[in-house]
């Protein structure tokens, strides 16, 4: 296939987009766990009688129903609010309509919050505001049987197959047990570049912050297993799909080469996923055919078949910074916060849009963690540790989170929705030097139950 059609096709389905006018909005996205207070797994039958009460009470209609034909997705066809479950039954997902103000979001979300956690109540279920479900080896880790779950969990566990064993870690089922909160912002073509760099920048911060997915018992010390899970998996072979920017984009044509180098693994034919060994977008539609596998309903089947380029409606990356179809940068590097906390990461990626050349001059000039001879990734990685390098000034950085706060709250306040008060309790993890991971590993040292932390972190 000629590439400079490839390369029109993708610069339409990502680029295009941006350069429409129209209203800017905000989506957000927050999965959560759902916990068995009693200990025991799950049972997904009270999951699918909470789904039918849902459905009946904020007259929501079924968008998808799994191969056993129960219901895994409904729709509000009026504000677009969605309750899903992500990859697994173990794990509910609310993505609320796109919106201008923060607040109305907040207030669905609650509304919707407090019916599932009134319904699970009787049955000693909860959810909770954790980025690992901390009983995710009583649940039982089974994906969605629907074709885009199934080939997933069947792909993440080809890792046991590859020549690099080393390089994966044995969590193929990490989908069923992580829990994200992701937000999505309409961008111009004029900003997007600036958008993806600056924030880039921020991921060693935001690790500091933002962190809670812990697992004590198989990976101490780790306060964001999250980056982990992802990118040590079949989703990190080619690096450029998960992650960070490793580059600092000049141009929309440098960040349309990257995007290029990102890799395929999977599409659809006949109404069934394939899946195949990740291959580079140029390098897949070049190809005269790809073989992949599919589920015939009995058993996986090698095909062989010829890309097409309506196969890139199935590309997707996991980058921290997004760039989607919609016109749209989803930041997607921060894990399920607790509840009470739950519009943290929408409030300081959406104020600090609102400000982005006086961060990007902060970012540029700051001295605290850029020039120590660790690249961003680095950085991060090393705060998902828990650690912080020798280098760093403990009271410079501190400076710097304030200065980074004092920023997104001036951008929350130029826009007007009285957004701001979304922010304190990341001013208060600064002023303690914690984060909701760190709370979470000091209360286990201190003698708490998991059960009453569970319970904590799900108050509103």
């Amino acid at each position: 296939m000629d590439q400079a059609l490839v390369s029109e096709a993708v610069y339409e389905k990502y680029f295009v987009p941006t350069m429409k006018k129209r209203d800017k909005f905000i989506g957000v996205e927050l999965e959560m766990p759902i916990v068995n207070l009693s200990g025991s797994a799950v049972d997904f039958s009270v999951v699918h009688k909470l789904t039918g009460a849902f459905a009946q009470h904020f007259q929501m209609h079924p968008t998808n129903i799994d191969d056993e034909g129960h219901i895994c997705s409904l729709l509000n066809d009026e504000n677009r609010d969605d309750l899903s479950y992500d990859c697994s039954y173990n794990n509910l997902e609310l993505a609320m309509g796109r919106a201008r103000d923060l607040n109305k979001i907040q207030e669905r979300f609650l509304v919707y919050y407090s019916f599932i956690q009134d319904f699970f109540a009787p049955y000693g279920y909860t959810l909770t505001g954790m980025g690992v479900n901390p009983f995710r080896k009583i649940n039982h880790g089974v994906p969605i049987l629907n074709e885009r779950y199934r080939m997933l969990f069947h792909y993440l566990g080809l890792y046991q197959n590859h020549r690099h064993p080393a390089f994966f870690h044995p969590y193929p089922d990490y989908g069923t047990f992580t829990s994200a909160s992701q937000v999505q912002i309409d961008v111009d073509y004029s900003n997007l570049v600036d958008i993806v760099n600056v924030f880039t920048k921020l991921e060693p911060l935001k690790a500091l912050l933002f962190a809670n997915s812990v697992m004590p018992e198989d990976e101490p010390g780790m306060t964001c297993v999250r980056d982990m899970l992802w990118e040590n998996s079949m989703h990190g072979l080619n690096p450029k799909n998960v992650g960070l920017h490793e580059q600092e984009f000049r141009n929309a044509g440098e960040l349309l080469a990257y995007i290029k180098q990102t890799s395929m693994y999977c599409t659809m034919r006949n109404g069934r996923y394939l899946n195949f060994h990740p291959v580079p977008l140029l390098e897949y539609f070049a190809s005269p055919s790809i073989t992949g596998e599919y589920w015939n309903g009995r058993a996986y089947e090698t095909v062989r078949i010829e890309p097409e380029l309506s196969d890139l409606a199935y590309h997707r990356t996991f980058k921290f910074q997004d760039v989607t179809f919609r016109g749209t940068v989803e930041f997607r590097s921060c894990c399920c916060q607790p509840v009470a906390d739950s519009m943290t990461v929408a409030a300081f990626h959406v104020g600090l849009a609102e400000v982005l050349g006086e961060l990007k001059v902060l970012l540029d000039d700051e001295k605290v963690l850029s020039g120590n001879g660790l690249t961003t990734s680095e950085l991060r990685r090393t705060f998902c540790r828990g650690k912080l390098p020798g280098f760093v000034d403990e009271e410079k950085l501190r400076l710097l989170e304030l200065s980074v706060l004092d920023l997104a709250q001036k951008g929350l306040s130029q826009r007007g929705f009285g957004e701001e008060h979304f922010l304190k309790p990341l001013y208060d993890r600064v002023r303690r030097k914690s984060n909701p991971a760190l709370d979470y590993l000091r209360s286990l040292e201190n003698g708490a139950e998991v059960r009453d932390i569970v319970r904590s972190y799900a108050q509103i």
